[in-house]
Parts: structure tokens; C-alpha cells; sequence
């Protein structure tokens, strides 16, 4: 038996340790039960979470809306945030910030820059010379960047989503535009890392709609491919996506559904906000024009007039969408002038004409990207408010030859949808149906190099070598590495944009930099000295593409192998059982470990160092090794000519893989070991084949960014300790508010109350008017100082004046109380009574109350009679404005003292057996009395006192229980007594 304990306990112990490993993760999660989602888009964001029980909803704004604006107004003490700082824009428009994600990443030389300034000129941009870009100068004191403004924005969207899923949030997915470049997206990033949000990932947001579109017609996929094409035209921008749609096979969950981005277009500046700066001019030149002759100032030099107007043409497209003409008119526009003029929407077209002739090119970039034809698309949906604009939808038709646009989604909230989708399926804490997303980079990004090459003898010169490593329209997130073979000492290499040719030279300039990083690498040297017995495998730097789009190079290794002969001496047993463990839990060491399944190892060829024996002006040659995704086994897109380079790398690839299984055979000319004798054939058996050893060494890395500089972790840390006093300031000025409203409606309800009837039945006049002076003297203090009173003196004041009537209003509560709490008591010592009297009258034989019992019940009822008939005779006695001694509380804790026991006997009776009758001569059993009730023809069993059956519930006075016990009884019997029965 011993033995067999101790076997069980290993077994008990690791069932301890999985519940310990199962409880802590589900403590970890306790705090990330919600996740969130915010499309931002240049004019508005939505914001959606999926918490257990809310399955991907929108959350509704303070105002109950759907969508909030992208608006934020920074004044000395105070902040606003969505509707309430659009409402600013007109008082105060410096101070109102809009549209300033198009500065997001770009310096202050960028053409994008420059077009801030002429649309909102109302804007005073600073420089920031460390970093080349620019920032918000609303005050001397007051100055923020674009990614502080982003910030706060986000910290706000968190606000409102913690407050509709009534728990924290800090896991988030955000989108971004597609043709978000890496300054672009970094820089969302440090926003998000400023306002204390987890990013799960930065989504394209025409991503995000597709994946909205596929996971609401899963049934709809199959193994057909479906080519659908979404036209997203925004405020700020337009995007032209084309997605397929397609079941395929997973390694983990089998057939699942996929969507892949085959090809993207866009244009940066077109979107409704360029239809509202065209309308905004046209009714300033009307207004000028009303004007003429008045000596009036131009109403373009009056912000607050321009941004009446903006509004005004806002309102002005949405309405002209639908309607042929509408009137334009604003009240007080400049100088107490109203201004009203009639606009059609032909005029609101011939404005724009240049706009719309722009529609079809975003359609036409993506058809080349995709290298498809309009034929081969099966349906292009509408996404984004502009293309409800009729003559987008005019244009678009014609462009891409459809009988109709489809109109099937939700133009609004697909994105937002999509993306909080995302983030559950990226949660640990929920499980969402699988749906594979195969994302592309727009952008190529290749690695440049530079290195010595000898074309004639005596004769070097300097070679200048470029090596894709993310092609153009190449799937992420991926990983990739590059081999450099031809170094033994420190270098330096660049990753930079690749082939940009698709763009037009202003999108080109609106790109910026075209160069990403520079990488010097230190240590190379050290690494060769350290193992000069090894062979040299080169240079591996490790890159990752993550979920993002954000490129990051993870590490570089200097890799050396040399062949080693294991000795012939067998492991020992625990060796082998330690050997066993450290695989089970990934301690082992492999030859050759991918850190992801669809990792890509790209090695760049290039022979042996200084000194090596390679031929002058060898080429080098590039190596590419390709494992299937582990999650995703759909075709990838169509390669890259390669031409014969790329042959020759396959065979290298092949030829490399086939290194380790050779170097592992033993020798097949039959060459010896080390004294080249052949070994006898019982020694073959014993003796293992020589193994390659692999030495990684970590090399110095030292990253030079060129297109724009992050902001160092000093001033991150700074900005985010800048906003998080923001909010603290905020959030203390929302309490001081709070407090000053309490204290308000206070003093107006008590002052209301003094003058109704049941308050002055138990109060005073001395006391009344003591109370309304005090109060009048809280008034005008809240008045005359309440605006520089602090929140505690706030609270202070309004504890003074409760204390103050708390006596009165506790009489008043007490006499509300009084008739319901003595009815209730009345009806229980009724039923109490009778329910003791009928105990009583319970013939000897059968009777299951003890006289002990039956006693205590009854001196508990004329104890609780004689106390409540002396009680309400003393407080007749006493006035009303004094103190009252009869007390709800005592009145219901009273009841509960005598309910008790009633509920001792009900539950004994429920549960007692009758008594067995003794026979008579004839050998029959007596009849029992007419009064005895049939559950009484039995051993009577009564249960201790304070104790009741796993089974058995308080009987309820007067309930459907005792009408159902009653239509059980035999007839001709008399019914068991109970306590409303009696």
C-alpha cells in the first residue's frame, strides 16, 4: 500500500502543478477580459470592444453616438475631446485640432506640411530641429506634437470604451491607411505607447473591412477564389483595395476560410475634406462678393468665420448628396452679417471636376499591382462617407465597366468591426472562428551593401550590391535573414525602400526619406578570432516584418561549424531521462532552429574573406531557402523573375539542405577515422558518426534611422508623464465638478423640501428657518467663492449640510416606514397565533411538538406584542419634531426573531413520520382519528433543532406549497394544520 502511495504522488504532483500553471494564466487574464478596437480616419473614429457576454460592439460616446469626431481642443487648464471640442472649433479654432494624423510622420520639409498650413491657417506650426519635424504652438506654454495629440485621442477612445464595458482596457487594435509608410506607422505606435495602450497590431483598415466582409459570409467562401473589390473614399484619403476569398487548408484547424490582399491603390489627398475646402472657398467668394463696396474685410482672414463656413460646407455635401440644390446659410457669420445664398449640385460637381477625374486612379494602380483585369473582379463594394456622393458613384461605375456597385456593408463601421474581430482572435482571452489574413506590403524595403572586389590582379574597387528582402506585394507578418560570407571584420550595410516607380513624383515627395537604417556592425573580428579552428558560415542578420507592417532587425549572429566525433561510451540512464525532459519542455538544442514557420532564409554568397582563395570578380550569388506557412498553406503570389540567379540559388538551397544528412552518413569511399584505418565491424556499431557542432556568436548591432529619428526613451518617458498629468488634471476637474453639482442640487432639493407638508409636520419653524439660513448661506458662498473652492472644501460644505438635516430627514423616512413595517408584524403574530393555537389541539398520540416548543413559541409572541403595543403608546406620546423611538429597524428585526421560530416548527412538522397504530384482535390495523393526517401514519422522526435536509425548503405562508400539500390529502381526513391554514 505504501508503495502504491508513493507511485500516486508524482502523479498528484504534476495535477498540482497544472492547476498552479492553469490559475495563473487565468489570473493573467483576469485584467484582459475586454479588448478593443479604433479606426481612426481623418474626420471621425469609431470604437468597438468584445468583452464575455458583448460579441463586436460599436460603443456609444458620451452623446450616445455611433462616431466620434477626430477632434481635440487644448485650452490652458481644461481639455475637450470629440463633439464637445468640434462645438469649440467656432469660439476658439487655434486651440481645435483636426485632420493632424497627415502630419504624422512626415518632416517639416514635406509637401503634406505645407498643404496643413494653406487649409488651416489658423494653425501655428513650430520646428523641431532634433527631429526635423514639426509640432502645435497654441500658447507659449502650450505645445504638443502630432503624436501627443494622437495620445490623448486614444487615452479619450479607451475612456469610452472602459466606461460601456464597465472594466479596464489595455489591449487595442488600431488601423492605419494602407499606404502608411514605417515613419507613419512608427509613429502611431509611440502614441499608443504615450497613452499606456498594448497594440496588438496596427491593422490597414481596408484589411479590416475585408475581414468584416468575409467573417459575416463565411458560408458564402469556398475553395473558388472570389476576387471582390473594395473602394474606400474617406475624408482624407482614397483606397482602392482587391482581396480574394478563398477556403484553404490549415495545418492546425483544416479547411478555413482566407483572404488575401492581391493589390492596393490609392491617392493621398482625395476625400471629402478636399469637396469641403472647394465649397468652403466658393461661399467665401459669394460672401466677399455680398459684400463688395462695404470696405468689409476678406472673410478668409477671420478664422472663426472659416470654420462656420467649413461646417456649413460639410453640411452642404451631405445634403447635396441627395438633393439637387439646398440653401447655404449661417447666422452672424463676420461682424453680425448673416450670409445666405442658394448652391446646386451642379455647381458643387463643376467645383470639384478635377476631384472626381481622379476616382478611376486608384482602381487602375491596384489592377496593376494586382496584375488583373477588370474581369476577373466579381464585385466592387463601397466603403467610406464620401462615396455617397453621387457623382463618385457616377464616375466609379463607368470606371470599372459594373452593371452596379454594391452597397452591401456598412460604409461606416466595417473597419471598426474588422478590426475589434482582430483583436479577440489576437486575445488569449477569447476563442473566434479561424480566419486566415494574409496581409501585403506595398512598399518594397531591399538590404545594400557594399564590398571589395579584385577584378584584376593588384587592381581593387568597390562593388555596390542591393538583395530584395521584402518584395512588392509580398505577404506579412514574415520573417527573413540574409548571410553575408564574405567578411571577417566590421561593416556596415543599409535597408532602404526598393523600387518606388509605381508612385508619381509628388507621391514620391509626400514618401519622404527613401532610406530606412543604417547598420554598423561591431564584434565581427572578435567573433573570427575566437573560433579560428571553426568554418565560417557568414553573417546572419535575422529581420521581422511583424503584424504591424513595422520592419525590425532582431538580431545578427556570426555562425561557425566544425565536425565533431561523439565518443562511443553510452549515455547513462539519466542522462537520457534528462535529455528527455529538456526536449519535452524546449531546452534541447537543435542544429538548425526556425523561429517561425513561414520564416524565409535569404543568404547572400560571398565566398571566403580577405586572404580566401576565391576568384577575382566572383558574383555573388543569392540562396533563398522557403519553408510553407505553418498556418497557411494557400498558393503565395506569383514570384519575382530571377532569371538565372535564381535557378542557381534553388540548387545551392537544394545542395545546402542535403549538407546535414551527408555530414551525418559515414563515409562513402570508406575512408577511416582518424589514423585512417578502417574500424573492425564490432567497433562500426559502437563508434557514432562525426555530428556537426554549431558556435553562434552575437554581434554588435548600432542602428542609424534615416527617415525619421523615434523619439528617445527619456522624452517618450517625458511626454508620456506630460499627458498622464493631463489626464489626472482632468480627472481631478471632473471630481471638483461633481462635488460643486452635489453640493448645488443639495441646497435647491432641502430648499424644496422645507416647504412640504410631511417635512413640516415633523419639524419646527425655529428649526426650519435655521436650516433654510444655513443653506442660503452655502448658496451665495458657492456664488461668491465656489469658482476658486477647492473639491475637498467642496465635499466639506455639502457633509456640513447633510449632518445639518440629517435629523429631519431621518423622521420623515421613519414615519414612511411606519405603516407597511407594522402591517407586516400584525399579519405575523395572526398567523403565528393561530398557528400555535392548531399546534396545541394536536391529539397526545399524534402530537410532534414538544410543550418546551410550543412554550418558547408563545413567549415569543407576547413578547413581541407586548413590545410593539408599549412602543406605539410611547411614541404617541412624544411630538413629532422629536426623536421617534419606534424604529424600522427594531420593527424588522422583531420579525425576523419570530419567523425563526415558526419556521423551526414548519420544517419539524414537514419532515416528522406518523406513529404506527397498534392492531386490534381481529389482526387489522386501527383506524387513525378523522384529524390525523396521512403523513402521520408512521415512525415519527424529528430532526435536531437548527437542522434541515439537504432536500427541504422553508414552507412560504399562504404559497402554491401549501395548496399543493392540501389537494394530496386522503379524503375523509382531516387536513395537517399550518400556520395560514388556521
Amino acid at each position: 500500500m505504501a508503495a502504491t502511495v508513493r507511485r500516486q504522488r508524482p502523479r498528484r504532483l504534476a495535477c498540482w502543478a497544472l492547476m498552479a500553471v492553469l490559475l495563473a494564466d487565468l489570473l493573467a487574464l483576469s485584467d484582459t477580459l475586454a479588448v478593443m478596437s479604433v479606426d481612426l480616419g481623418s474626420e471621425s473614429m469609431k470604437v468597438a470592444i468584445v468583452k464575455p457576454g458583448v460579441p463586436m460592439e460599436i460603443v456609444l460616446n458620451k452623446e450616445s453616438r455611433r462616431k466620434t469626431p477626430v477632434t481635440v481642443t487644448l485650452k490652458e487648464n481644461e481639455r475637450f475631446f470629440g463633439d464637445s471640442a468640434a462645438s469649440m472649433a467656432i469660439k476658439n479654432p487655434k486651440a481645435t485640432l483636426r485632420y493632424f494624423q497627415h502630419l504624422l510622420g512626415k518632416q517639416e520639409n514635406n509637401p503634406h506640411v505645407a498643404l496643413y498650413r494653406a487649409r488651416f491657417p489658423e494653425h501655428e506650426l513650430g520646428f523641431d530641429p532634433q527631429r526635423q519635424t514639426v509640432y502645435f504652438q497654441i500658447s507659449p506654454q502650450l505645445q504638443f506634437s502630432p503624436e501627443e495629440v494622437l495620445s490623448m485621442l486614444l487615452n479619450y477612445s479607451r475612456s469610452l470604451a472602459e466606461d460601456f464595458a464597465e472594466q479596464p482596457i489595455k489591449d487595442a487594435v488600431i488601423t492605419v491607411p494602407a499606404f502608411f509608410n514605417q515613419a507613419e506607422r512608427r509613429a502611431v505606435l509611440q502614441a499608443a505607447r504615450m497613452a499606456g495602450l498594448k497594440v496588438l497590431q496596427l491593422i490597414n483598415d481596408n484589411t479590416a473591412t475585408a475581414l468584416s466582409y468575409g467573417v459575416f459570409r463565411r458560408k458564402d467562401i469556398n475553395s473558388t477564389a472570389q476576387n471582390i473589390m473594395f473602394y474606400d473614399m474617406g475624408a482624407g484619403s482614397t483606397v482602392c483595395t482587391i482581396v480574394t476569398y478563398q477556403t484553404v487548408k490549415t495545418k492546425d484547424a483544416g479547411m478555413q476560410p482566407q483572404l488575401q490582399i492581391r493589390g492596393v491603390g490609392f491617392d493621398r489627398t482625395l476625400g471629402g475634406l478636399e469637396m469641403e475646402l472647394r465649397l468652403r472657398e466658393h461661399l467665401a467668394g459669394i460672401f466677399n462678393e455680398q459684400r463688395k463696396g462695404q470696405r468689409a474685410k476678406d472673410v478668409r482672414e477671420n478664422p472663426r468665420a472659416m470654420a462656420k463656413l467649413l461646417r456649413e460646407a460639410n453640411r452642404l455635401k451631405t445634403i447635396l448628396s441627395a438633393n439637387a440644390d439646398h440653401m447655404a446659410q449661417i447666422e452672424g457669420l463676420m461682424d453680425d452679417v448673416d450670409f445666405k445664398t442658394k448652391v446646386t449640385r451642379a455647381e458643387f460637381e463643376e467645383l470639384c471636376a478635377d476631384l472626381f477625374e481622379r476616382v478611376p486612379g486608384p482602381v487602375q494602380q491596384a489592377l496593376q499591382s494586382a496584375e488583373m483585369k477588370l474581369d476577373e473582379i466579381e464585385q466592387v463594394i463601397l466603403v467610406g462617407g464620401a462615396t455617397r456622393v453621387p457623382k463618385v458613384q457616377e464616375v466609379l461605375l463607368k470606371a470599372v465597366g459594373k452593371e452596379e456597385l454594391g452597397k452591401n456593408i456598412n460604409a461606416d463601421e466595417a473597419a471598426a468591426m474588422g478590426a475589434v474581430y482582430q483583436a479577440a482572435a489576437l486575445s488569449k482571452a477569447f476563442k473566434v472562428k479561424p480566419f486566415v489574413v494574409r496581409d501585403a506590403a506595398i512598399y518594397p524595403i531591399l538590404v545594400e551593401f557594399t564590398r571589395e572586389v579584385e577584378e584584376e590582379p593588384g587592381v581593387r574597387s568597390l562593388k555596390h550590391n542591393k538583395r530584395v528582402l521584402f518584395c512588392r506585394m509580398g505577404p506579412y507578418p514574415q520573417r527573413k535573414v540574409i548571410t553575408f560570407n564574405r567578411y571577417n571584420h566590421d561593416f556596415n550595410f543599409h535597408i532602404n525602400y526598393g523600387d518606388l516607380g509605381f508612385l508619381g513624383p509628388e507621391d514620391l515627395r509626400v514618401f519622404g526619406s527613401q532610406n530606412l537604417t543604417t547598420v554598423k556592425l561591431k564584434g565581427v573580428g572578435e567573433s573570427f578570432k575566437k573560433y579560428p579552428d571553426y568554418e565560417s558560415k557568414g553573417i546572419k542578420a535575422h529581420f521581422n516584418l511583424d503584424e504591424s507592417g513595422v520592419l525590425s532587425l532582431d538580431r545578427v549572429e556570426s555562425v561557425f561549424e566544425t565536425l565533431v566525433e561523439d565518443s562511443p561510451e553510452e549515455e547513462s540512464t539519466l542522462t537520457k531521462l534528462g535529455n528527455t525532459i529538456s526536449s519535452l519542455f524546449g531546452g534541447g538544442t537543435t542544429q538548425d532552429t526556425k523561429e517561425n514557420g513561414t520564416d524565409t532564409v535569404q543568404e547572400e554568397e560571398e565566398g571566403p574573406a580577405e586572404g580566401s582563395k576565391a576568384e577575382p570578380g566572383e558574383q555573388a550569388e543569392p540562396r533563398e531557402e522557403a519553408e510553407a506557412p505553418t498556418d497557411d498553406t494557400s498558393p503565395p503570389p506569383p514570384p519575382e523573375p530571377k532569371g538565372d540567379a535564381a535557378s542557381e540559388g534553388e540548387k545551392a538551397a537544394e545542395k545546402d539542405k542535403g549538407e546535414k544528412p551527408e555530414a551525418q552518413k559515414p563515409n562513402e569511399k570508406g575512408e577511416a577515422g582518424a589514423e585512417g584505418v578502417p574500424p573492425a565491424p564490432e567497433e562500426e556499431k559502437k563508434q557514432k558518426p562525426a555530428r556537426k557542432q554549431r558556435m553562434v556568436e552575437e554581434i554588435g548591432v548600432e542602428l542609424v534611422v534615416l527617415d525619421l529619428p523615434d523619439l528617445r526613451q527619456d522624452e517618450l518617458a517625458r511626454s508620456a508623464q506630460k499627458l498622464q498629468d493631463l489626464t489626472l488634471r482632468d480627472l481631478e476637474k471632473q471630481e471638483r465638478e461633481k462635488a460643486a453639482n452635489s453640493l448645488e442640487a443639495f441646497i435647491f432639493e432641502t430648499q424644496d423640501k422645507l416647504y412640504q407638508p410631511e417635512y413640516q409636520e415633523v419639524s419646527t419653524e425655529e428649526q426650519r428657518e435655521d436650516i433654510s439660513g444655513r443653506l442660503h448661506a452655502a448658496s451665495t458662498w458657492l456664488e461668491d467663492e465656489g469658482f476658486g473652492a477647492t473639491t475637498v472644501m467642496l465635499k466639506e460644505k455639502l457633509a456640513e449640510l447633510r449632518k445639518l438635516c440629517q435629523g429631519l430627514f431621518f423622521r420623515v423616512e421613519e414615519r414612511k416606514k411606519w405603516p407597511e413595517r407594522l402591517s407586516a408584524l400584525d399579519n405575523l403574530l395572526n398567523h403565528s397565533s393561530m398557528f400555535l393555537t392548531g399546534a396545541r389541539l394536536i391529539p397526545e398520540m399524534d402530537q410532534i411538538f414538544t410543550e418546551v416548543e410550543m412554550t418558547t413559541l408563545e413567549k415569543v409572541i407576547n413578547e413581541t406584542w407586548a413590545w410593539k403595543n408599549a412602543t406605539v403608546a410611547e411614541q404617541a406620546k412624544l411630538p413629532a419634531t422629536e426623536k421617534p423611538v419606534l424604529l424600522s429597524k427594531d420593527i424588522e428585526a422583531k420579525m425576523m426573531a419570530l419567523d425563526r421560530e415558526v419556521q423551526y416548527l414548519l420544517n419539524k412538522a414537514k419532515f416528522a413520520k406518523p406513529r404506527p397504530r397498534p392492531k386490534d384482535k381481529n389482526g387489522t390495523r386501527a383506524e387513525p382519528p378523522l384529524n390525523a393526517s396521512a403523513s402521520d401514519q408512521g415512525d415519527k422522526v424529528i430532526p435536531p433543532a437548527g437542522s434541515e435536509p439537504a432536500d427541504s425548503e422553508p414552507l412560504e405562508l399562504g404559497g402554491p406549497a401549501a395548496e399543493s400539500e392540501q389537494k394530496e390529502q386522503p379524503t375523509g381526513q382531516k387536513p395537517t394544520l399550518k400556520n395560514d391554514e388556521l
